[in-house]
């Protein structure tokens, strides 16, 4: 019998966890550390700032999410120990014969002056929420969407944001009694997947008028002068402010001796297995470095990808199953546009010299099948069942990848 210690509920460790108890009889055991009792729908969030979900359609309880016969220890992880494969939470030590590091990438306001008292972050389900309620009494002015450090997981956010924002403004008719920027510390949009799709989101934001900063690294924000400042010296007044939180590694990953200078985990890219026999790390925690030197964006569709993969080879390794899994580095994301439209990015980031993504044309397709992914994740039983083969049809249809 073994002992399979997955840490972190978010996609990747929910989706390690539940792959590994489909792939393994009852004798083994999978344990699941999750501090949250409820896992939020991350992508929703964005929908969510601009009034377009309810705080309880985008999360769900993770037991429920689960397949029975996993674990849940409710705890933080504040120790690990990768060569014995021990790790101390509030609820006691835990060890195990392998191990998933999914402890994802923690948000840090107070690393910027200023982020807690000035800026609505779109990243926490509490902060979503505030910033909907801002925009709902916004009655025209300068809205500033702000990146204030990288890297950041989802690297479309930003983006989404400003579309969003720019989309609801129209339909409330205050779109010409308001200006939208966004200023961020990227050289282009999602540099790592290439000029080509960086400049196809380039154009987008010119048509809709919204004004667009690349290279501008945020200083600090301050709250009674309504201004956010650049490390160039320049500085800009905002009404009403949206920034992403600064990004660092879990504290328990950084004393763990598997962090790269980086501060995140590097990982054998197709087994995703770290410098410690049988520990594994997935999604936002790691540093997958690609063939153009820069990282692996922090994205849930690889987070997704790579939880398939681990829970292979660990099934592999004792002897459950043949076929050991290898990432391949293909990934897709949408991009939201606002007014049921939305755009869809997919490619291979593997490939040499520069990854190699196209970001196929806007339309309300792109937007349904967003929304049945969303279903796809949060429901279960039935609808569970036919939101994922709507999507495997709709993939098939299109010639997309899929995962479901």
């Amino acid at each position: 019998m073994a002992t399979i210690l997955v840490l972190g509920g978010g996609i990747g460790g929910a989706t390690a966890a539940d792959a590994l108890r489909g792939r393994l009889d009852r004798r083994h055991r999978i344990i699941l550390v999750e501090r949250e009792a409820e896992q939020v729908f991350a992508p929703s969030l964005l929908w969510l700032m601009v009034g377009q979900r309810r705080p309880a359609a985008i999360s769900r309880p993770l037991a429920k999410m689960l397949r029975p016969g996993i674990e849940i220890v409710r705890s933080e992880v504040r120790g690990l120990d990768p060569s014995a494969r021990r790790v101390a939470t509030d609820a006691g030590e835990l060890s195990g014969d392998a191990l998933v590091i999914a402890l994802g990438a923690d948000l840090a306001p107070e690393a910027v002056p200023g982020y807690a008292d000035a800026a609505h972050d779109f990243f926490t389900l509490a902060g979503a929420e505030r910033f909907a309620s801002a925009l709902a009494s916004f009655s025209g002015g300068r809205i500033v969407v702000a990146v204030s450090g990288l890297p950041f997981k989802c690297p479309a956010a930003p983006y989404e944001a400003a579309f969003l924002i720019d989309a609801e403004l129209r339909r409330r008719g205050l779109r010409d009694r308001s200006t939208i920027e966004l200023h961020t510390p990227e050289p282009a949009p999602m540099p790592v997947a290439g000029p080509v799709l960086g400049q196809a989101v380039i154009g987008l934001l010119a048509q809709r008028g919204i004004g667009y900063f690349p290279g501008h690294p945020v200083e600090g924000y301050d709250a009674g002068a309504r201004q956010v400042r650049f490390s160039d010296g320049s500085a800009v007044d905002f009404d009403l402010l949206a920034a992403v939180p600064p990004h660092r590694p879990p504290a328990a990953v950084a004393a763990s001796g598997l962090a790269g200078p980086s501060g995140w985990i590097p990982v054998e890219r197709e087994t995703l297995e770290t410098s410690a026999p049988n520990v594994f790390a997935i999604g936002d925690v790691t540093a997958i470095t690609l063939a153009n030197g820069k990282l692996l964006p922090k994205a849930g569709v690889f987070a997704h990808a790579e939880a398939e993969v681990v829970a292979a080879q660990i099934a592999a390794r004792l002897g459950s199953g043949t076929a050991a899994g290898r990432f391949d580095g293909h990934g897709y994301c949408w991009v939201e546009l606002g007014n049921g439209v939305a755009g869809f990015a997919a490619g291979d980031f593997f490939a040499t010299p520069d990854p190699a993504v196209v970001l196929r044309r806007p339309g309300r397709t792109w937007h349904a099948g967003k929304v049945l992914f969303e279903r796809y994740w949060l429901s279960r039983g039935l609808e569970h069942e036919l939101a994922g083969a709507g999507l495997r049809l709709g993939s098939a249809l299109l010639r997309v990848p899929t995962r479901p």
